[in-house]
């Protein structure tokens, strides 16, 4: 088969306000290889609305699931759920030879991503978690400076990532993997790793609770300081019940570079650098973060490469989650469970950029943000 002209066909699984904001609309911008088949959902009215305003023919229900993945209507699945469906629904889309793009954090804990990863292994099928900021300009231009020592040796990164939670919205059900951590403080830990092209060694970590209703069942707020090789310290804090903050700091022996917004994928991201009397400001303009993800995932299964980022990657950011929600119970500082990582991570670097235009927020059905 010539892979040139041939496209990876995708089904979205899940039509919340992340499928429907950026995945949705990403697929305009990715025609080359990518092309949107299918769409699985049990609200009625997302079907029938969403199905016609992509032109998709195929929709199935989430009882339907095994229905669709026999259907021969897609060739790789978009996993958008809530965090405790994400092994479930892939572990039965590799064993029935679809390849898995999954959103992050990958599951629900440590045994379920291996799950995940054996599964897709054995089945001969792509596992790729959605990190989409391994693609995007700002962020990976840091990580190329800090590669080229314009702020000399590594010693420090600290970042903040906050929002406030919509009551109700389902980052606030423990029981379906809500909570700041998980959320959000996992960008906090990503970044820090492929800053540091390395993995953290131990954690120390705490958690705060307030009487806001939204935090019956969540913390309000993490933070956590994680120790690397060489001495390196990385600290962050995430919170669910403060102003919108996206930003990192990483603080070399010579220099300084800072990010913000950091992590978002609907404002411009940019970063200011300060090395000495160098001084540089750059400012990356809105473009489509989830395109370059199908696009790759898509050129991965096309020419048989292990994608970047790979289920291994979604591991490790899951072990030093598990990490620090041991240390904040033990009160104690607690290793990481890094070595156990089988097959390790590859970093991202400049290589995997990709810019794509800026979407247009479509028309919403049926559906709202998590945030106020």
């Amino acid at each position: 088969m010539n892979n040139e002209k041939r496209k990876i066909r995708y089904a979205v699984v899940g039509l919340g306000h992340i499928a429907q904001v950026a995945v949705l609309p990403a697929f305009a911008h990715a025609k080359e290889s990518c092309e949107l088949t299918a769409l699985i959902t049990s609200d009625a009215k997302k079907m029938a609305e969403l199905s016609k305003m992509y032109n998709v023919k195929h929709t199935f229900t989430y009882d339907q699931y095994d229905e669709a993945l026999a259907s021969n209507t897609f060739d790789a699945v978009y996993i958008a759920l809530p965090n405790d469906m994400h092994k479930d629904f892939a572990l039965r889309a590799a064993n029935a030879r679809k390849h898995i793009l999954c959103e992050k954090p990958m599951a629900m804990n440590e045994e379920e991503c291996r799950a995940m990863i054996e599964a897709a292994e054995f089945n001969k099928v792509k596992l790729m978690v959605a990190y989409r900021l391994h693609f995007e300009p700002a962020n990976m231009k840091v990580v190329e400076l800090i590669k080229n020592g314009m702020i000399g040796q590594l010693r420090l990164f600290n970042s903040s990532f906050t929002m406030q939670v919509r009551e109700g919205n389902i980052r606030t059900q423990s029981e379906r993997g809500g909570g700041p951590l998980s959320d959000i403080g996992i960008y906090c830990i990503n970044a820090a790793r492929y800053v540091f092209q390395s993995e953290p060694l131990e954690v120390t970590a705490i958690m705060a609770q307030c009487n806001d209703p939204r935090f019956s069942e969540i913390e309000e707020a993490v933070g956590a300081i994680m120790k690397f090789e060489d001495e390196k310290l990385a600290a962050f804090v995430c919170s669910f019940g403060s102003s919108d903050v996206s930003r990192y700091e990483v603080i070399g022996t010579s220099g300084h570079v800072s990010v913000e917004p950091a992590y978002d994928y609907v404002e411009e991201l940019g970063f200011n650098l300060v090395c000495g009397e160098h001084k540089e400001k750059y400012k990356a303009a809105k473009h489509d973060q989830f395109a370059p993800e199908l696009i790759h995932f898509a050129d991965c299964i096309l020419t048989d490469k292990e994608p970047r980022p790979s289920g291994y990657e979604g591991l490790a950011d899951i072990s030093v989650i598990e990490a620090i929600k041991r240390s904040a119970a033990s009160g104690k500082t607690e290793k990481v469970n890094s070595k156990k990582v089988v097959g390790g991570t590859s970093k991202p670097n400049a290589d995997l950029v990709n810019v794509k235009p800026a979407v247009q927020k479509p028309q919403l059905v049926n559906v709202e943000s998590g945030s106020k």
